[in-house]
């Protein structure tokens, strides 16, 4: 294999983005869930919610911050890596990345801080207000980059040429390009998923050391119900992403399902070994006429095959083929979780299942694996185009040499490796501490630091401080 300047600038920008996606996908969701638990704690006065809130919003502010620093690096990359894409494309996907910027990141960044630190300083109606503001902008800024990312997958509202340069002739046709509203629902809900199974992970970890313990029963329940409800709608949501795939991305559907012939009755491969060299299966485990069924809803309509494609058109199958059935196969289990503990809950005993509670704690990683893979299926199966149909890959990298972007990125796997590691790592011991590893932090005192995060947690577990209460 060439490691070319090409080659480095795509493993690069792969490793960065595989490495950012993990943290917002879990604070899009965290941030949903804070302003759920602060609600219900401000209707109900139930301490249980409270202790939940204080726990989750520390997990939520390492995060947070793990997400912004890695994401910024993606930013420079597109101009030092992909100068000629910036060049390009940068009169219509520019403005979009700049709304993400202003309209959500500086709501974020702005309420945040009072999230953070104002619990003691604003009104409760003020604080539930700036940490649903912030549950906001985490959507807001989704819906920014999907539609930048969508248009990407399939561009629309443009003129121009890669030669002459591209701009915008309709924003509303750039901002909802054909593929937008299924892929932005997608991700929310990818989002959603992964933040209910690390939830329920922690919970579960929480309660097989003390079943008796309160906070951590009752966020296994919420966890739970998330995926009981969301986890069956993703899979419907999925399959209309889908199809938006098969009509705008023929020759990604194809690789997807590593169809090689074009015809009807199409077979489901279950499994199987793309090879491109011999433009065929070695081998599959399939069922006849389900493929076209689940593609095209009917077993008698045709469906492409990467044959009605050129050979320098198609996307890597295997990669594709292997990425999409580990996202899919990780969404059948979360939906066969979420269903056990609902009857579990029904029944009383989701807090006294050991063989439950180990469940969850082994899926508490499957939410990111699955967004990873999922976000391999969207780029890897866009290939050979970055922008589908328009620009080349090949043709979008900045005139580089090798040594250059080799160099840069050693840096960054060694700097990843290090820093985001050890965040890791302190999140994860937060997580085994539970909901009342913080509540025992002393209260605020008048010698302290006004900027001292969180200062709220009660001196015990369900002890109020009657200044939150007035």
């Amino acid at each position: 294999m060439d490691f070319d300047a090409l080659l480095l600038s795509r493993i690069q920008f792969a490793f960065t983005i595989a490495f950012h996606i993990i943290f917002p996908s879990f604070t899009i969701g965290l941030a949903s869930y804070l302003a759920v638990l602060e609600g219900l704690w401000l209707t109900t006065r139930n301490e249980t919610f409270k202790t939940l809130y204080l726990f989750w919003v520390k997990v939520f502010a390492i995060s947070f911050g793990m997400g912004v620093v890695s994401g910024v690096v993606m930013s420079y990359q597109l101009g030092t890596n992909w100068s000629v894409f910036s060049a390009v494309a940068g009169p219509v996907i520019g403005p979009l990345f700049a709304f993400e910027v202003l309209a959500a990141f500086f709501l974020e960044a702005s309420f945040l801080g009072v999230m953070l630190f104002g619990w003691k300083k604003v009104g409760p109606g003020l604080h539930f207000a700036s940490t649903v503001l912030v549950a906001f902008g985490t959507l807001t800024s989704a819906f920014w980059i999907i539609s930048a990312n969508s248009w990407m997958q399939s561009p629309s509202g443009f003129a121009g040429t890669v030669e002459e340069g591209l701009v915008a002739v309709n924003w509303l046709q750039v901002i909802f390009s054909p593929t937008f509203p299924e892929r932005l629902a997608h991700m929310v809900l990818a989002a959603y998923l992964t933040t209910a199974l690390v939830v329920a992970a922690a919970s579960a970890f929480r309660l097989l050391r003390d079943a008796t313990e309160p906070e951590s029963a009752m966020a296994l329940k919420m966890a739970i119900g998330m995926l009981a409800i969301v986890a069956p709608l993703q899979l419907l949501v999925g399959d209309l992403s889908g199809k938006d795939v098969m009509r705008h991305q023929p020759a990604k559907l194809a690789a997807i399902e590593a169809f090689w012939e074009t015809r009807t009755e199409q077979a489901f491969h279950i499994a199987a070994w793309p090879d491109r060299e011999i433009e065929g299966n070695r081998w599959e485990l399939s069922i006849p006429k389900l493929g076209s069924l689940i593609t095209a809803g009917s077993t008698g309509a045709e469906v492409q095959g990467l044959e009605a494609f050129a050979p320098e058109d198609r996307p890597p199958v295997f990669i594709v083929f292997w990425a999409f059935r580990l996202m899919v196969g990780l969404g059948l289990a979360m939906i066969a979780l979420g269903f056990w503990g609902a009857w579990l809950a029904w029944r009383g005993r989701i807090a006294r299942s050991p063989a439950f509670l180990r469940s969850c704690v082994a899926m508490g990683p499957a939410g990111f694996v699955a967004v990873i893979s999922g976000w391999i299926v969207a780029e890897v199966g866009r290939q050979p185009y970055v922008i589908y149909g328009v620009l080349r890959t090949e043709d979008a990298v900045s005139p580089v040499g090798a040594g250059s972007v080799s160099a840069s990125l050693l840096a960054f796997l060694i700097v990843y490796g290090i820093v985001f590691s050890v965040g890791a790592l302190y999140i994860l011991r937060m997580l085994a501490q539970g909901p009342l590893g913080g509540a025992h932090e002393p209260p605020p005192t008048e010698d302290r630091a006004p900027g001292w995060a969180l200062g709220a947690a009660p001196k015990s577990p369900g002890e109020s401080d009657p200044q939150e209460d007035r």
